[in-house]
């Protein structure tokens, strides 16, 4: 095992693994370590929105993803045993040019890991299981770490330029940091989870039985597997999580026998809590996912946040250690995320709250936007209000190369590197050595081509003669219809030798 690394990375669920294969592409020394001696099982949230799927498509596990989801079936209500009605609670959007990724894909968290952390082996990385983080101290220039080995109580110690704490909201990281937590209250209760197979129950229904006290009990059948995952929320005490008990619970207030539930794979007993930490940054350390926030499961918005606070540091971090940028660009990852994850908290408690069961595009993320970023800069005047601004989500768009060739924006866009799109007359900037390497840029239009927009679709969402350069979490960082502006966020991206020196 590495002993001087990177990145240390606390805690193997969805957040850890995506921010290790981030790095693991861009070349950052990363050292995954996980309590657990295996990546966490049960299904726990199996819904993947829109705007994560956009962030799997760049890192290369989206077809894997998708091979091993699928669609969420209409819901139906159970009542005098038999179904009353059916409706569908997931909104279904028909793909467009700029959205390729309309809908929610439900992927069982534990294949959602698995998959995660496959590819990361195909990138050379791996997660070190059975380890735990026990202590850390930070100093100016890193972080010293003592892990410690479930197995044989052995301890090492790990130094790491900076260290990020994905392990859960009742992790290390943030504990010992001293950094609170604070968020809305909710209402008091606890449901039992479990992950089972059932005989007899059709799996072309996600099953709602409601209960005379206002409780429910669902059953999802879950894509790609032959289970279901069961959600007991009923008033009482704490639910037992024995497999018998399980099965005497569900006999008790659904259409099945205990007979028909033939296994059961897994179970846990859930509190809805919400809370925000008050920081993500505290000097080399960074809290990220549910150690950052915590969130009701209701309108499945928290792994998504939790995957994309990965995916918005992943690339910073990689300027800083690769790329020479200065520090200071860490300290743009709290401030983008957290007033996201605030947002998003509201809208989960919100939902929570008013138990609504419709769940809309509203959900998607795809809106979400970091115009107000210290990154970002708009150079244009007069634009219309629904103008694509600097700071917002860069669509996709299908084009075609100079032979016909199909080629979409986001295949442009997929890799660790910076995008620049010069639509129609719009004059590129000189490339600099720091980063000709680390910029593609395509002319859509104008006299030379690299790219044609036959059916309009790529001006449409960005509009003509601008200059548009895309971060590599695929967000709009500088418009301008000059080149100077570009060439002083790339400069900021990449700083010269010159430069970096002073800077460290």
């Amino acid at each position: 095992m590495d002993t001087a690394v990177d990145v240390l990375i606390a805690g193997a669920g969805p957040t850890g693994l995506a921010l290790a294969v981030d790095l693991a592409r861009r070349g950052v020394r990363a050292l995954l370590v996980e309590r657990q001696d295996r990546l966490s099982p049960g299904a726990r949230g199996t819904g993947l929105q829109p705007r994560t799927l956009e962030v799997y498509d760049d890192l290369g596990v989206l077809p894997a993803v998708r091979a091993a989801g699928g669609p969420y079936p209409p819901m139906a209500t159970w009542r005098d045993g038999r179904i009353a009605e059916t409706f569908e609670m997931v909104e279904r959007v028909a793909p467009t040019p700029h959205t390729p990724y309309a809908n929610v894909l439900m992927v069982p968290q534990w294949r959602n890991a698995e998959l995660l952390h496959a590819r990361l082996a195909e990138l050379g990385g791996s997660a070190l299981l059975g380890t735990e983080l026990t202590s850390f101290r930070q100093d100016a220039d890193g972080v010293t770490a003592e892990l410690t080995s479930l197995a044989d109580g052995t301890v090492r110690t790990v130094r790491a330029r900076y260290l990020v704490g994905a392990d859960g909201g009742r992790g290390v990281v943030r504990r010992r940091l001293g950094v609170p937590m604070s968020g809305p209250d909710l209402e008091p209760g606890a449901a039992l989870l479990a992950d089972l197979r059932v005989d007899g129950l059709d799996r072309d229904h996600w099953h709602l039985f409601p209960q005379p006290d206002g409780g429910f009990v669902t059953l999802l059948p879950l894509a790609g597997t032959d289970t279901f995952q069961s959600i007991t929320a009923l008033s009482g005490g704490a639910p037992d999580t024995d497999p018998e008990a399980v099965r005497a619970t569900l006999a008790a207030h659904t259409r099945l026998t205990a007979g028909q539930i033939r296994e059961v794979l897994w179970t846990s007993v859930f509190r809805p809590r919400a809370g925000m930490a008050e920081r993500f940054r505290d000097g080399r350390v960074f809290l990220a996912g549910d150690a950052a926030h915590i969130h009701s499961p209701a309108g499945g918005q928290g792994l998504n946040t939790s995957v994309q606070d990965a995916y918005n540091l992943g690339w910073k971090l990689g300027q800083v250690l690769r790329h020479g940028a200065p520090d200071a660009l860490l300290d743009t990852y709290e401030a983008e995320r957290l007033p996201v994850a605030a947002g998003i908290l509201e809208t989960s408690t919100r939902l929570h709250r008013t138990r609504s069961l419709r769940r809309g595009r509203d959900l998607h993320q795809l809106t979400l936007a970091y115009r107000d970023s210290p990154l970002t800069g708009e150079h244009r005047a007069g634009l219309a209000p629904d103008a694509l601004r600097a700071g917002d989500r860069a669509p996709d768009a299908p084009c075609t190369g100079p032979d016909g060739t199909p080629f979409r924006l986001f295949d442009a866009f997929r890799g660790p590197h910076f995008t620049l799109l010069a639509f129609d007359g719009a004059e590129p900037p000189r490339p600099a050595p720091e980063w000709a390497a680390h910029v593609r840029t395509y002319r859509i239009g104008g006299p030379s081509p690299d790219l044609t927009d036959p059916d309009g679709h790529a001006r449409r969402a960005y509009g003509e003669n601008t200059l548009f350069l895309v971060r590599p979490d695929g967000y709009i960082t500088t418009a301008a219809t000059t080149p100077d502006p570009v060439t002083t966020a790339l400069t900021g991206y990449f700083p010269t030798a010159d430069a970096s020196r002073a800077a460290a």
